[in-house]
């Protein structure tokens, strides 16, 4: 007895072999923003992840032109929806499947940087130094600078 395969559209392959949707959870597992499908269910369900500024549910179908927001490790990415997959494939094909938006880029790298200072001993003050903490600085330059 031949089984009968279901016939909606959702579950065609379009003529180029790629499906006109995909599952959420499994569009992130195949853009390789995680390494497991139950770590981005995880993710979708504790709504570390918007798709066109809503929370979805797991299973819901993903088109490309969708914006989808992903909050994972400290930061934020918002990638614009180029292309579907629904197997994983190798990096530079998962690389073809989004595209950040300059923005996401922007404050991805800003907080990088921010963070590779902070790693190093570096804090940005959040005022400017008093009167009596901008001559100890001046002092602590200048001693440095003769010792040299």
């Amino acid at each position: 007895m031949a089984s009968k395969q279901p016939s909606s559209a959702a579950n065609r392959a379009s003529d180029s072999g790629t499906p006109s949707r995909v599952r959420l959870d499994r569009w992130l597992w195949a853009a390789r923003f995680f390494k497991t499908r139950a770590q981005a269910k995880a993710a979708i369900e504790g709504g570390k992840v918007q798709v066109d500024g809503a929370r979805p549910k797991v299973a819901k179908d993903i088109a490309p032109g969708a914006e989808v927001r992903v909050r994972k490790a400290g930061f934020e990415q918002v990638v614009k929806v180029t292309g579907l997959a629904s197997q994983r494939g190798s990096a530079a094909i998962a690389a073809t499947l989004y595209e950040e938006t300059p923005d996401s880029i922007e404050t991805r790298e800003r907080d990088r940087a921010l963070r590779q200072m902070q790693r190093e001993g570096l804090r940005v003050p959040d005022q400017r130094p008093t009167r009596q903490g901008r001559r100890a600085l001046q002092d602590l330059k200048r001693d440095g600078a003769a010792s040299e």
